[in-house]
């Protein structure tokens, strides 16, 4: 389903809808969560009530607007609340240092951030899996190939496909940051 028709059907209360949207947008906002709090429970907790405040706005919502962006500012609003909230249950005299070093990442960093899991999402399933092997969990080429169970070559070229369509789909960060 197009992402016009799926605005247009999310704005009017179809249920299906917001399903949808968790489903596709759901895994991008979990990792913007991550890298701002720190924690997988609460970057969790932030999805949940990113998409609950989505859903509360869904009749306010105007479905000519890109729906990726609009979660994505909720998400961050979200991340923000829950960051505050944990730091003023935990955080004690002692801990203002430590509060320091504890900030969630820059805006600009998380968009990057957004960006990237958007781009990852889009490549084919093989190509997604061949990049998650060599740069989420480590692998080498060859670790990879085993990991996946296909040839060595295979692993080489969807790699190098991967990153040519990731190089394309990410060409309008660079000039978002030049």
């Amino acid at each position: 389903m197009s992402e016009g028709r799926l605005a247009h059907r999310f704005q009017s209360g179809d249920t299906d809808a917001i399903r949808e949207l968790y489903s596709r947008y759901g895994p991008s906002i979990f990792v913007v969560a991550v890298r701002a709090l720190g924690d997988r429970s609460l970057a969790e907790e932030a999805v949940q009530q990113t998409f609950l405040q989505a859903w509360r706005a869904a009749s306010r919502f105007d479905p000519d607007r890109e729906v990726g962006p609009w979660l994505y500012s909720i998400a961050r609003r979200v991340a923000v609340d829950l960051y505050r909230r944990e730091r003023r249950h935990t955080a004690g005299p002692l801990d203002e240092e430590l509060e320091i070093a504890a900030l969630p990442s820059t805006f600009e960093s998380t968009w990057e951030a957004w960006e990237v899991r958007c781009a990852l999402d889009r490549l084919p399933f093989e190509e997604r899996e061949v990049v998650r092997a060599t740069h989420y969990l480590g692998l080498s080429h060859v670790e990879a190939a085993e990991h996946l169970g296909i040839p060595v070559g295979t692993v080489k070229s969807r790699s190098h496909r991967a990153h040519a369509k990731l190089a394309g789909l990410l060409a309008h960060t660079r000039e978002a940051t030049a």
